[in-house]
């Protein structure tokens, strides 16, 4: 905070320097003008709605593209079977709001002990395990679902109609959406991603109260290439389980992309709580550490949690969130707010004020000692 109050006043000092012939000011990038601090709330609005019922109108909504384009991409979906080809029309990544709750994804690409959840009340409980020979789904290959999951939202939102729980979708398309190169490496990665996302089992009550759905399913029910020569694409069916999520109403929240460019898991698992609890609130979202390492699945220790959590938060690079670190009451706390680009501005331009009446002052009392010489 120093450094960064210290750079402020360094490039104010600089304005003041230099006269504009438009009265004054200065420019910041956009980067800078990003960290400001926000004012930190010292409670959570509990009298504000969840913020999974504030987003549900905004999550239902999705990119949308000319008129012109959209009846041109609409024109060109050709069907095999049941299962539709969506062409590629590059929109944010959709992410499950269920899935960002609590922990499903293994914040590691080489986790084998299971992940095991209790929620305070009794009532969400998660067991995921791994299949033998097999690491458990990562928050790397959930990367994947998040691309499955924006194309389904697109027929729904744009086609008026009922996506299929088999998706076809070219390779390339899936490579660019998440943000991968292409390469050999990067082929078997992705058939090690899907065939993880298939054979990690689950047992939860969440969106199972009645166990309709039984337990040890996974993600994926089956993957694999299409017979299709000229375009590599690859076929992919989603769990029951899973698809009703993604299907049902006001289940989905768009994903930054340069979220894909995340290589911590942590800074992603950090990233899915602001957007899902923060997500628009202008006081911001907190959690305590201790819910947090909860919340995370984390397979190391709570100290061991707590010492990377805290150097990534006092860095507080996540897309469109900042955070913060905040010690009181013998609580340790992070809050979540999301990025105001007015509200920076006007920070800025109050700092800018205080930094002209302080030079004003020094000249004042340069001159006085001048005088009295």
């Amino acid at each position: 905070m120093k450094n960064f109050l210290a750079s402020i006043l360094e490039k104010m000092l600089e304005w003041l320097k230099t006269p504009s012939p438009q009265g004054g000011g200065f420019e910041l990038g956009k980067q800078e003008i990003l960290s400001t601090h926000p004012q930190k709330p010292f409670e959570n609005p509990a009298d504000e709605k969840p913020q999974d019922l504030v987003e549900e109108e905004e999550s239902s909504d999705i990119a949308q593209e000319p008129p012109h384009k959209t009846k041109e991409a609409l024109a060109k979906v050709t069907k095999k079977g049941k299962n539709p080809v969506v062409p590629y029309v590059e929109i944010p990544g959709r992410d499950l709001m269920d899935m960002m709750e609590v922990p499903f994804l293994a914040l590691s690409k080489d986790r084998k002990s299971p992940i095991l959840y209790e929620s305070k009340d009794g009532t969400r409980k998660v067991k995921v395990s791994r299949h033998t020979g097999h690491y458990l789904a990562s928050i790397y290959d959930w990367d994947i679902v998040l691309f499955v999951a924006s194309k389904m939202q697109r027929i729904i939102n744009e086609m008026s109609d009922i996506p299929p729980r088999t998706m076809v979708v070219p390779r390339h398309e899936l490579l660019k959406a998440i943000h991968r190169t292409n390469g050999k490496k990067t082929d078997k990665d992705l058939e090690s991603s899907l065939s993880r996302l298939q054979l990690t089992g689950i047992e939860t009550t969440i969106r199972n109260e009645d166990y309709k759905y039984k337990a040890g399913f996974g993600f994926l029910d089956s993957w694999g290439y299409t017979k299709r020569e000229d375009v590599k694409e690859i076929s992919i069916t989603l769990s029951q389980w899973l698809y009703d999520g993604i299907c049902a109403k006001g289940s989905l929240l768009k994903v930054e992309p340069s979220y894909f460019d995340l290589t911590s898991g942590l800074k992603r698992f950090l990233y899915r709580t602001a957007r899902k609890h923060a997500g628009e609130n202008k006081k911001g979202w907190w959690f305590t550490t201790e819910d947090l390492y909860k919340k995370s699945g984390s397979e190391g220790s709570l100290k061991l949690f707590k010492s990377r959590l805290k150097k990534i938060v006092l860095e507080s690079k996540i897309p469109d969130y900042y955070m913060e670190w905040i010690e009181e009451n013998g609580k340790e706390k992070v809050l979540f707010k999301k990025y105001n680009f007015q509200d920076n501005i006007q920070e800025l331009d109050r700092l800018a004020e205080e930094c002209t009446k302080k030079q004003q002052n020094n000249n004042d009392f340069n001159k006085l000692n001048e005088s009295n010489q």
